[in-house]
């Protein structure tokens, strides 16, 4: 397998058929065609589906395309290090960024990153999942809360403060909790899994942690904002979901002298990217715009 034989077909991917890849890349229709057939029997896998009108890309043909790419963007790093020219930062990217946050927080960021850097490819999946980071060729995935354990590199970012609160109307209704162990008489709006129960709750060195219940689980914060402001229930989230709400009166806070622990904010990414020049300019723009 060639370096040249993973450009030719990056290209073809990219430019849809072989006649304008190998217009681009100013290579025979021909080669192209060879080149690509050379390429799935050293594989043992086919890349491509062909036909008379168009070119698709098989599952197999679609992982190695990302692959090809990353091994195309390290050769090319290798090479901007080498000579010196490590001014402009180029290649392609893939981020991968929570939903809520990466809307209400992120996305003026990334702009403003690719307005500075105007030869680097942005390809952002909004997602409260967790990517196979490796699998999927991501190079970087941002995250809220407790990681779990693995291999990749984290960087923390900073931390958000999280705060109960409800609507005026759910309040009127029942009695505002003033005790953690109230919450277990209140309709509770989970973030998460229908297994992740316990809200843990601190006042000073004091610690509750408290199996609440109510009658929705969900993993997107601004779905449980909303349903909070129709009056369903009481909901833990962190503050950037909830201010606007919290401004304008339609969720109020309660049981304010306690509080629950903050979420980190970190950056993750597998451990061959941690010399990426990209990662390492994204990372430091982050850090100074987060702080």
């Amino acid at each position: 397998m060639q370096i040249d034989d993973l450009r030719i077909y990056v290209a073809v991917i990219k430019a849809g058929n072989f006649t304008a890849a190998a217009e681009q890349l100013l290579l025979s229709k021909q080669y192209v065609s060879r080149r690509i057939a050379a390429l799935e029997e050293t594989l043992g896998a086919r890349l491509l589906n062909r036909n008379t009108r168009k070119l698709s890309v098989t599952d197999n043909g679609q992982l190695f395309a990302r692959h090809a790419q990353r091994i195309l963007d390290d050769v090319q790093e290798a090479e901007l290090a080498v000579s010196g020219r490590r001014q402009v930062l180029q290649g392609s990217f893939r981020l991968s960024v929570p939903m809520s946050f990466g809307i209400s927080h992120l996305s003026p960021f990334i702009a403003e990153f690719l307005s500075l850097h105007p030869a680097l490819q942005f390809q952002v999946e909004l997602a409260d999942r967790y990517v196979d980071m490796i699998g999927e060729g991501f190079d970087m995935a941002i995250r809220i809360g407790t990681l779990p354990d693995s291999t990749l590199i984290a960087k923390k970012l900073g931390e958000f403060r999280r705060v109960i609160c409800a609507s005026p109307s759910y309040l009127q209704g029942a009695d505002a909790p003033r005790h953690p162990e109230d919450l277990l008489d209140h309709a509770c709006l989970r973030y998460g899994r229908e297994s992740q129960t316990g809200w843990e709750l601190f006042q000073g060195e004091k610690r509750e942690v408290i199996n609440v219940q109510g009658p929705m689980v969900s993993n997107n914060g601004e779905m449980l904002r909303d349903a909070a402001i129709a009056g369903l229930g009481l909901i833990l989230l962190p503050e950037f979901i909830v201010a606007p709400a919290l401004a304008s009166g339609d969720l109020i806070t309660v049981l304010d002298d306690w509080h629950p622990s903050s979420l980190s904010l970190n950056a993750l990414y597998p451990q061959h990217r941690q010399r990426s020049e990209v990662n390492r300019v994204f990372m430091a723009f982050l850090q100074q715009k987060l702080a």
